[in-house]
């Protein structure tokens, strides 16, 4: 029976993080223009000062517990800033007016664009960090350690600090000390086909031209990679078998590590780590035991895609978390959207063999995927929550919500570069319909949300606190209760629609169980094998057992002998897409 459930040992995480992500460039906006390809004065700007004291009580209000600062770093972008000193960027390798946040130009430096005062943006981040210290959150921010902008350069970086690319031998593809791969005797060449909304003074010029961010050793990249940027060199030799060539430490290694112990030093609590698997997990091995040093409750994300690499990044490159994309993300979508089985979640922890779920950070929204509400998704805010929930019940790790998650942003018209893809654009300046009414012109009380809008925020924030007060949640044990209801063990249960499973500790036990059929009402029993009950939860079966519905509402209550839970289950009817979370209560 041991191989049918997951007892990961998660009773010492003791910390449920809640991470709310802020695309801080679109944030605090309130300008309503929204002109496709707008400038920074047409469409405006969120500013580091929009996000006030008032703000950052409403989401400790919302139940966060971390908050993701998107887009800190200074970036390749359209807009001219020569006036500040900072050398204007090529639009032939930019992305959008605002341009890509993932296409750094200066690891040292904050992007000019969130700060009200541009020669003091250093100082006006310093000034969000301690507010949001102060208002009892933590900070987040990216971590780019895979690619540069093609036009890198730090003019702020401390005094002796040599840039990328400084000292390089440009006339070899690979150098174990080169920051950088170079295609020797070869000119880059921008892709065909892009579309600038900006003039192009003169050609880019790159020579000899570097290799392109997403591992393209091509000096014509196509507009489809990620032509704006620059594959840094961590010492693997691409062209050669992929071999390594560590020792003595790459130049890359020590330079990224200085840049962490940074922005460490500024008061960060934690790094999310863009395209984490196309570094080499030595590296992070050795480098965040380094910043730990220096902060040993600093939280390390991985992004990452490769699920046979998700052990490997968790022990041996030591990440605190790993995106949980590939998992659970890409089985609830499809469930979500009325397709699917529920039958995959199994497999999700199976996979994971339980000694690294409490490590998978669970979501449904970021700045990559498709907004729940568009109509590339769900085309319905509302029909995700079961899926919601499911994220953030289904294990002890965090979760994350996008901002404009809670009240449903729908993007439905092209906004610059990304076109029309049911995102919210990462390239380019925009206001965010939905979230601007919540943030009601700075007040951040919601009185512009209609009210589904305040129903569903309400929900969130409801799941949120309910997640980090019940410790069979943050801190329980997982037992996958499908094997004991399918297959005709249970009347009516649709193994495909279905889902149930138990949270534990010795003082709380929850079932949550959940149909994500969107037309269909279950009628069906629950039945708990003798294992769980008498072995796992210590229940005595001959004892009479309470069932309380806790989350979301306190409708459902039974109770039922341990002897017929085993036998024959318990009711439950379940209306489409719809969830219940249980309470099991009884008398020693």
């Amino acid at each position: 029976m041991s191989e049918k459930r997951n007892m990961a040992a998660s009773a010492e995480n003791k910390d449920k993080l809640v991470i709310y992500q802020i695309f801080t460039r679109l944030f605090g906006n309130k300008n309503t223009t929204n002109t496709f390809y707008g400038t920074r004065d047409e469409n405006g700007v969120g500013k580091f000062t929009d996000i006030t004291p008032t703000a950052l009580a409403a989401l400790k209000e919302f139940g966060v517990s971390h908050v993701w600062y998107t887009g800190v770093i200074e970036h390749a972008t359209m807009t001219d800033y020569s006036e500040f000193g900072i050398k204007r960027d090529n639009p032939q390798v930019v992305k959008g007016r605002a341009g890509s946040p993932y296409a750094i130009k200066d690891y040292y430096d904050i992007d000019p664009d969130l700060a009200v005062d541009v020669d003091k943006r250093m100082e006006e981040f310093e000034a969000l960090v301690q507010r949001t210290h102060d208002a009892d959150l933590k900070v987040i921010i990216d971590f780019i350690p895979n690619h540069v902008a093609r036009q890198y350069a730090s003019d702020k970086k401390p005094a002796g600090v040599r840039d990328f690319g400084e000292g390089d031998k440009t006339s070899v593809v690979f150098d174990q000390q080169n920051n950088f791969y170079y295609l020797p005797n070869q000119e880059f060449h921008s892709p065909e086909g892009i579309r600038s909304p900006v003039p192009t003074p003169e050609p880019y010029r790159e020579y000899p031209a570097k290799v392109t961010g997403n591992d393209v050793f091509n000096a014509r990249p196509t507009i489809n990679d990620w032509y704006e940027t620059i594959k840094l060199n961590y010492g693997v030799d691409y062209l050669n078998g992929h071999a390594k060539r560590f020792d003595p430490l790459p130049s890359t290694w020590l330079k990224m590590r200085d840049i962490l112990l940074f922005w460490t030093q500024k008061g960060v609590d934690g790094f999310r780590c863009d395209m984490a698997e196309m570094v080499p997990v030595e590296f992070w091995g050795w480098v965040i035991p380094e910043i730990e040093e220096v902060n040993p409750d600093i939280v390390f994300i991985a992004e990452i895609y490769n699920p046979d690499e998700y052990h490997n990044y968790i022990k041996t490159g030591k990440f605190t978390y790993l995106y949980d994309k590939v998992g659970l993300y890409n089985t609830l979508r499809p469930l979500i959207e009325g397709h699917g089985t529920a039958e995959d979640i199994s497999r999700v922890w199976q996979r994971e063999s339980g000694d690294i779920s409490e490590h998978m950070l669970r979501f449904l929204e970021n700045h990559d995927e498709q907004r729940i509400a568009s109509a590339f998704f769900a085309k319905d805010a509302f029909a995700a929550l079961p899926g919601m929930t499911l994220s953030a019940t289904l294990h002890t790790g965090p979760i994350m919500i996008y901002f404009g998650q809670e009240v449903g942003v729908n993007p439905t018209k092209p906004e610059g570069f990304q076109g029309d893809d049911g995102r919210t654009t990462i390239f380019d300046y925009w206001g965010v319909e939905e979230f601007q009414k919540w943030m009601n012109g700075g007040k951040f009380d919601g009185e512009q949300l209609d009210s589904s809008q305040r129903m569903l925020r309400q929900y969130y924030q409801d799941l949120n606190h309910f997640v980090v007060q019940n410790e069979a949640i943050y801190a329980g044990q997982f037992y996958d209760l499908q094997y004991a209801n399918i297959d005709g063990q249970s009347p009516d249960y649709d193994k495909t629609r279905t889902y149930a499973y138990l949270r534990y500790t010795p003082n709380q036990r929850f079932i949550c169980v959940y149909n994500f059929d969107k037309t269909r009402t279950i009628h069906t029993r629950i039945k708990i094998p003798s294992h769980a009950l008498i072995d796992s939860m210590g229940i005595d079966s001959q004892k009479e057992i309470n069932f309380e519905e806790v989350f979301p509402t306190t409708e459902f209550k039974a109770k039922l002998s341990g002897h017929d839970l085993i036998n024959k289950g318990f009711p439950v009817i379940l209306p489409p897409v719809s969830h219940k979370i249980i309470q099991i209560t009884y008398q020693p």
